[in-house]
């Protein structure tokens, strides 16, 4: 019966551990439905994710490492955005282009039903798949707002800088979902070009265009508008697969990385440390980390801040702490140079609020823990994260100059106050948990997951089916 049948899905994200993890989310959410997944990546990609899975889930997911090709201008051994300084990273982009052969050749004999595809890989939807007969359904972690902003294949005449700081012609009501202008300008390569030939704004058109269907990471209750006016903008069927919350990947307490920071975090107040973190690529300025820095001093405000110096080995720009900053914030502050897991200290009742890059994985986190949202975007889709948080009031933005970005250790200690102890911010703490039913709800989240495997088995292209 097509009903019984078990389908396998290959899923090749790109390679960026803020891409990865939700990736890998959602193949454990097919995997425990019975289905066979492929997960592909490069071989050190692989060895950092966390592929030890429950016995249940093992026997249905399956880590298929693909050999990194060299790569002229790429340092050895970077595998990840996060081993490479910003400017390296369309040279990441290339080498996915190069695993193009040694793709196909590994669809080939994989009986795929279905290839789930990130942004990057285009070539999958417009070659690959139709050229096998196998189905292609393009899968973004980027949040329908930021899709639907950045628009369809065909008919978006935005060219310079200031198109994208205003609400494009197809968005039908009022929104205030724009990049700032010193957001695009930050990122403005990705949609003029790299050293590839092909845009990361055009890969992302062609991945849609190309497509099958396309599946977001979404909540119809939280997002519906967007969701409905992202199938009009690309014409396509969208399913969204709920917001993918981070499962604990270190369930056990005696991990020593952990037990160290616990035992600091259990000698705090309730709800009175910031958490402060902008996950694996944004990198702040060595000037607006002297800002950050001397305003979490300025707050006063107990904090545990995971700092990163530099953007992989072969960054060549490493950031340092404020003379004295240690010395002068010793008991109140931490500063933890390497990797700390995030969902865990998140859900520590010490921390009250977190200072954060507007990620969605790490927004997500955020919301699944109850944990009020301080945001200071730098990159890629958190201007646009950092809008729909704003206009829902679950998130406010560090003040900053419209045009360059920059902004005072004084913006940063007076946000800092407001939203985790000011009464004036306290709207920011009890939206985020009147959110957390949208964000985490295993039953719905169940359903959507049922629904979109629905379709793949009704619409697959081998016989069985």
């Amino acid at each position: 019966m097509a009903v019984d049948k078990k389908l396998h899905i290959v899923i090749f994200p790109w390679l960026a551990f803020g891409h990865m993890i939700p990736f890998l989310e959602l193949s454990k959410l097919i995997a425990q439905k019975g289905h066979h997944v492929s997960f592909v990546s490069t071989p050190k990609n692989i060895d950092r994710l966390p592929t030890k899975l429950p016995p249940h889930l093992a026997p249905f997911l399956s880590f298929v490492k693909i050999p990194f090709p060299q790569v002229d201008n790429l340092p050895q051994d970077a595998e990840a955005t996060s081993d490479l300084p910003y400017d390296k990273v369309q040279f990441l982009k290339k080498a996915v282009d190069d695993l193009k052969q040694p793709l196909f050749d590994f669809l080939q004999t994989s009986d795929a039903d279905w290839i789930l595809y990130d942004f990057a890989p285009y070539w999958l939807g417009q070659e690959i798949g139709p050229a096998l007969g196998i189905k292609t359904a393009f899968f973004s972690i980027y949040n329908p707002e930021c899709l639907v902003f950045l628009g369809p294949m065909f008919g978006d005449n935005r060219i310079k800088p200031e198109d994208f700081t205003v609400s494009p012609n197809w968005v039908s009501f009022p929104s205030t979902v724009v990049f700032r202008h010193f957001e695009i300008m930050r990122i403005f390569d990705s949609i003029s070009g790299n050293v590839t030939g092909v845009s990361d704004l055009d890969r992302l058109k062609m991945s849609a265009h190309y497509s099958d269907i396309v599946v977001v990471r979404a909540c119809p209750e939280f997002n519906q508008k967007w969701i409905q006016l992202l199938g009009d903008v690309y014409g396509k069927t969208i399913f969204p697969v709920g917001q993918l919350p981070t499962s604990e990947y270190d369930s056990g307490d005696d991990n020593p990385t952990w037990q160290s920071i616990k035992e600091w975090l259990d000698k705090q107040p309730n709800a009175s440390v910031v958490y402060v973190a902008f996950g694996s690529e944004a990198k702040p300025s060595q000037d607006e980390l002297t800002e950050i820095a001397l305003g979490l001093e300025k707050s006063e405000l107990r904090f545990f801040w995971v700092f990163r110096t530099r953007r992989g080995p072969s960054d060549p720009d490493p950031v340092e702490l404020p003379e004295g900053f240690e010395e002068r914030t010793k008991g109140r502050g931490i500063v933890w140079t390497t990797w700390a897991p995030q969902l865990k200290i998140l859900e520590h009742d010490s921390v009250g609020g977190f200072l954060t890059h507007s990620g969605w994985s790490s927004v997500v986190e955020a919301i699944q823990s109850e944990r009020a949202l301080v945001l200071l975007t730098f990159l890629a889709d958190q201007g646009i994260n950092a809008r729909v948080l704003e206009e829902k009031k679950m998130g406010y933005s560090v003040p900053r100059n419209e045009l360059d970005g920059s902004f005072t250790r004084d913006a940063v200690a007076e946000s800092l106050k407001l939203v985790v102890v000011e009464e004036e911010g306290k709207i920011y703490r009890e939206r985020i948990r009147e959110m957390k039913h949208l964000f985490v709800n295993k039953e719905k989240d169940d359903e959507l997951i049922d629904q979109f495997l629905g379709y793949l088995k009704a619409h697959g292209n081998r016989d069985e089916l």
